[in-house]
């Protein structure tokens, strides 16, 4: 934990005092004891006076108008335009983060001009965005100002999407969630050897964020995981994670296996040879998964959506770009054209035209 003179920002919720003076972050399972003047190891909440604040409510370090599947999310409103911004900080401490300069960062300048939340859903109604996006780091570490935002949002009719890595306590969980539409969780591997040693978390608190998104939310959610050679892409490991999914969270969960390349503390790790991710991918389908998709490599089948009763291929995707659309409407739900299989997840009538674009926006308080 860092040691700083003096800390403001916004309240915080999720935190108690403990016996000896010390104030305990309640909001992730790290569980942060700060006294006057420290911080958190995600950097942004800390301890001013006798109350934790959020040092970067209302700052953003950027808005940019993505692809939905760019979260990535397969399953949500397929070509989609998606308002993306993050703040500073992350409760986790990867040693391959590839959006370290963010997650890691102790410059606040970096961050823009406030952006109010109000402001934010005027943003997304002004550029057509159909969601707001939390991501770049990880929102659970601003749950105060994603709320805001996402329930400006949601008076506006704008969807919301929290891409997350699940590192949230029971008691915050439902707050965070309560206004998402979607989200993508990103279960970086299944053994609690590796979080501990890559990511300095565990496991479980991981688990039960997607336990409880399966069991008590309406949430429409894809999970991620980045493989990284020699780390967590063995075949016994694919196939674990794997039978968990199926067991708990249902065939219909989409999963993406997507490549890695070194970055910040693991550049002398080899990125994913496309192999790995076809292998895994295979591994996934015959154990049931019935979407599954790889990513951050050309790879036109693997991240294209195909039907679980006739195998046609309901979506083509060529990148970010869609191209074949063989879903139709019966009633409520998106049904193959080609056998009328039902198809997991939230669709328009017809994809949306985004395509791959990438444009930078501000939003104006």
């Amino acid at each position: 934990m860092a040691k700083i003179r003096e800390i403001s920002g916004t309240s915080g919720r999720y935190w108690h005092r403990l016996n000896d003076g010390r104030l305990q972050c309640d909001l992730c399972p790290r569980y942060c004891r700060l006294r006057v003047g420290q911080r958190g190891l995600c950097f942004v909440r800390g301890r001013s006076d006798d109350e934790i604040v959020l040092t970067t409510y209302g700052r953003s370090s950027g808005f940019c108008i993505d692809p939905i599947e760019k979260k990535p999310l397969n399953h949500f409103l397929p070509g989609t335009p998606v308002l993306s911004f993050g703040t500073a900080g992350c409760n986790l401490a990867c040693k391959f983060c590839q959006n370290w300069d963010i997650s890691k960062s102790r410059e606040f300048d970096r961050l823009q001009a406030r952006a109010t939340p109000q402001s934010i859903a005027n943003t997304a109604i002004r550029t057509r965005s159909c969601s707001v996006a939390y991501t770049y780091n990880d929102p659970v570490i601003f749950l105060e100002y994603a709320v805001d935002v996402a329930e400006a949002c949601r008076e506006q009719g704008i969807k919301n999407v929290a891409v997350t890595a699940g590192y949230i306590t029971e008691q915050a969980r439902e707050e965070f969630f309560h206004f998402m539409d979607a989200a993508n969780v990103d279960l970086k591997a299944f053994t609690d050897r590796f979080y501990r040693k890559v990511c300095g978390g565990h496991l479980q608190p991981v688990l039960d964020t997607l336990l409880y998104l399966k069991n008590e939310t309406d949430i429409w959610f894809e999970l991620t995981t980045l493989l990284i050679p020699g780390e967590n892409d063995s075949e016994a490991e694919i196939e674990a994670m794997t039978q968990w999914i199926m067991e708990q969270l249902g065939a219909d969960i989409p999963l993406h296996f997507t490549a890695f390349h070194p970055d910040w503390k693991m550049m002398a790790t080899p990125s994913t040879p496309k192999d790995t991710l076809i292998r895994s991918r295979k591994i996934a389908l015959k154990g049931g998964l019935r979407y599954v998709y790889t990513g951050n490599v050309r790879d036109f089948k693997g991240s294209s959506t195909y039907c679980h009763g006739c195998g046609e291929m309901l979506i083509g995707r060529d990148g970010y770009e869609l191209s074949t659309w063989n879903l139709a409407r019966a009633g409520a739900t998106s049904v193959c054209k080609n056998c009328g299989a039902v198809v997991a997840g939230v669709f328009d009538d017809e994809p949306g035209t985004w395509g791959s674009r990438r444009q930078p926006v501000r939003a104006i308080s």
